[in-house]
């Protein structure tokens, strides 16, 4: 998670006997950081489809109770996650659009072109935070509550409306514009999940970006 910090090494101790050292206390907000950093980690891992609370903390030293002094469920810590996604997608998003909604007087082929680099740095996300792409395609969400993949549902949705109004100008001389626009939104959003969840059920070996650029020149 390329804006999480990393989790600290574990305080040594002296083998001699001594006191051992006193565990520095996080800053504020620090350990929130922390669980969801370890969360992310852990769903990296095989078999990750199911992460106990007991596990996660374990991994990060502490105990349940702990973890639940940051978050009031499980259920909050995937919500952590899941916005961490939307925020750093959409602000991505915003920077190749220049706007929060594409300009529908664009040309043709700047929508074309945004519409691709969308699909790009949408597959480049999962590459960078494998953990992330399991919420995303819904793989660690199936033992959670149900609002949270009605959050990643919503999220492609988005992705797929921004996709549709960056392809308005392309289809704009069809007899349905419309319709043209959302079918070509709908492939693009359908192959980004796909490729996706390959990454994911591969054991995270088959890139998302695998020959993506001759991919998008078939689509698009």
């Amino acid at each position: 998670m390329s804006e999480l910090s990393p989790l600290p090494e574990p305080a040594s101790t002296d083998d001699g006997g001594e006191t051992p050292a006193a565990r520095k206390r996080p800053k504020p907000g620090e350990r929130r950081v922390q669980i969801l950093q370890a969360l992310a980690a852990m769903l990296e891992q095989p078999g990750a489809e199911r992460i106990t609370t007991a596990a996660l903390a374990a991994r990060l030293s502490v105990s349940e109770a702990a973890l639940y002094r940051h978050f009031a469920s499980k259920a909050q810590m995937f919500e952590g996650l899941i916005d961490f996604i939307e925020q750093t997608v959409f602000t991505l998003v915003q920077q190749i659009t220049g706007r929060d909604v594409p300009d529908p007087d664009q040309s043709a082929e700047v929508g074309t072109r945004q519409a691709a680099r969308i699909v790009a740095l949408l597959l480049q996300f999962g590459e960078r935070n494998p953990g992330m792409v399991r919420v995303m395609v819904g793989d660690a969400l199936v033992f959670e509550h149900e609002r949270l993949q009605q959050r990643m549902n919503q999220f492609f949705d988005r992705i797929e409306s921004t996709l549709r109004q960056c392809l308005r100008p392309a289809v704009a001389g069809s007899a349905t514009p419309t319709v043209d626009a959302q079918v070509a939104a709908s492939v693009l959003t359908a192959f980004a999940v796909g490729r996706l969840q390959r990454y994911a059920r591969s054991g995270f070996k088959r890139m998302p970006s695998e020959h993506l650029e001759a991919s998008l020149a078939l689509i698009l």
